[in-house]
């Protein structure tokens, strides 16, 4: 059976809107994948907004939502998930990066659903909501046998990447906010990477805009393809695009970045990819 993902947002940092990101969109971070209509959504950035309108046209009525990290740009989105709205809606929420600070749930009463950013409670939010925090390296075997792996990933403040395993079907790595260090292989993003039917991989900078951003928390298109290929990865999407590259700088990039490896792509809001 196929597997589905979708990108809802691809940015970094800040969403962006003019014609000049007509073509791969301004939302910040979310992709989904459905696999025998189980839904998996990674990230809950402003792109989650119009996933959110599409669920409840089609009446799903429960998924599970795995966050990167906490920075507004991966979280903005979730006050504005329409499911959550739904009392009929189960929502699992699964993050490894609030395992030491008082989970997940904590995390949301304090800092997200609370006056003066946001006017209504978490504990006033109607659908049902199960909270999962584990440790930043494990590996999670969910309903139905899907398995969710975890590591660590160098961003200040700390994240977790992922790799989910369908059954009997795809892998889905999705590493989103890392900071490789020159020259050195980080052995987390390998593992996650390795022999991934698709990896979903933070591109946010040019090799000379990494040189002049050391400690902010990202990477490279380049080093995405050097580890990808080195993992042995099946596809590559590079991801995160800095909210200063217009249409035209990403077209670049990406024609650029096919000529070395022609399993790479740039990822686009709105697209939608199959994973047999």
């Amino acid at each position: 059976m196929n597997t589905s993902v979708e990108f809802w947002g691809v940015r970094g940092s800040i969403p962006v809107s003019s014609s000049l990101y007509n073509d791969f969109g301004g939302h910040t971070s979310c992709v989904s994948v459905t696999h025998k209509k189980n839904i998996f959504i990674f990230d809950a950035g402003s792109g989650l907004r119009d996933l959110g309108e599409k669920m409840k046209e089609t009446g799903i009525n429960q998924a599970t939502l795995i966050l990167s990290h906490m920075h507004f740009d991966h979280i903005i989105g979730l006050p504005f998930f329409a499911p959550i709205w739904n009392p009929n809606f189960q929502l699992t929420l699964l993050s490894a990066h609030c395992y030491e600070k008082g989970g997940l749930k904590k995390f949301l009463e304090n800092y997200v659903f609370k006056d003066p950013l946001f006017p209504v409670n978490l504990s006033q939010i109607p659908a049902h909501i199960k909270y999962i925090d584990c440790p930043p390296r494990e590996s999670l075997t969910f309903f139905q046998d899907y398995r969710l792996d975890i590591a660590p990933l160098n961003h200040p403040g700390g994240g977790s990447g992922y790799r989910l395993h369908c059954p009997e079907g795809p892998s889905v790595a999705y590493i989103s906010d890392t900071e490789h260090v020159p020259g050195h292989d980080d052995p987390n993003v390998l593992k996650l990477m390795h022999d991934t039917d698709l990896v979903i991989y933070d591109a946010m900078y040019t090799e000379e805009e990494f040189s002049k951003k050391y400690g902010w928390g990202h990477s490279t298109w380049t080093e995405g393809l050097r580890l990808a290929q080195k993992a042995g990865t099946k596809r590559l999407a590079l991801y995160h695009h800095d909210p200063s590259h217009t249409d035209d700088i990403l077209l670049k990039i990406e024609e650029e970045a096919q000529k070395l490896w022609a399993q790479c792509f740039m990822a686009r809001q709105g697209m939608k990819i199959s994973l047999l």
